[in-house]
């Protein structure tokens, strides 16, 4: 198995909104190629046991603390969450501008994107807390792009979650090669999604045979699960704490299902 360098690894104890339970963070910096990422892990050790993975990717502002406490919940829900990188460390804003910025230079090459990808998977895979059969990826606005672009190309995951991730894509998924349980969550008013998408996605795991199911909120627009998404000054963005609440328990249905 491919090692993962990391350079430096810091220990943080939270104590989590659980009764007993004592969530954990780890800080970590790792490579892919000459770039250097930044990831948080986050566990419970309230149990010595083994778990599954999940690796959260992301909105296009990059690696900031919507990921982070996202992962953290994870942990809180008895997995092992990784909020991984995408950019590089110290890429992370609140403009959208700067945001395009950054999304568009990670796209310029198209092996970018897996590549980092596949870095933090394997780091999650090598975790002592965490069972390597069982791994899943979720992701946001930019993130549920990727994660559904890595099970398009049959990445050895059990499941993906998208919320309010784009759908279109250049290279659809081929009949059968879709590994992982998918689930997209979106909203009926986000611009960045709209109807017409979400039916040629829906047509699109069809022909795939993929295992998978979209959920539409309606009258919900893009960055409903990001508190911060009215900050941006975009008409398109703005959280819907129903949204938010309904998705995130969609997600452990989910991974309820697949991992219990």
């Amino acid at each position: 198995m491919k090692r993962i360098y990391i350079m430096v690894v810091a220990a943080v104890l939270l104590a989590s909104s659980g009764a007993s339970a004592e969530v954990q963070t780890r800080e970590i910096e790792y490579k892919e190629g000459e770039t250097v990422l930044q990831g948080l892990m986050a566990w419970d050790d309230a149990s010595k046991a083994r778990r599954p993975g999940v690796l959260v990717v992301h909105e296009w502002w990059g690696h900031n603390e919507h990921a982070r406490h996202q992962a953290k919940r994870l942990a809180g829900a008895g997995y092992v969450g990784f909020a991984l990188d995408m950019y590089g460390k110290g890429k992370v804003t609140t403009h959208p501008k700067d945001a395009q910025g950054f999304m568009a230079e990670v796209k310029k090459d198209p092996m970018v994107i897996p590549a980092r990808f596949h870095v933090a998977l394997e780091l999650v895979k090598q975790d002592p807390h965490v069972s390597a059969e069982n791994i899943a990826a979720i992701g946001y606005c930019f993130g549920g792009a990727v994660v559904l672009d890595e099970a398009r190309a049959g990445a050895d995951l059990d499941a993906v979650v998208s919320f309010h991730g784009a759908l279109a894509t250049k290279s659809p998924a081929e009949p059968g090669k879709v590994r992982a349980r998918v689930l997209v969550l979106t909203g009926a008013a986000d611009p960045f999604v709209p109807k017409d998408q979400v039916e040629a996605f829906t047509q699109e795991m069809k022909a795939a045979r993929a295992m998978f199911r979209v959920v539409t909120y309606p009258g919900v627009k893009h960055g409903f699960t990001n508190p911060d998404a009215g900050e941006a000054g975009m008409d398109a963005l703005e959280y819907n704490a129903e949204a938010d609440q309904k998705s995130w328990t969609a997600m452990l249905e989910l991974l309820k299902d697949v991992f219990h």
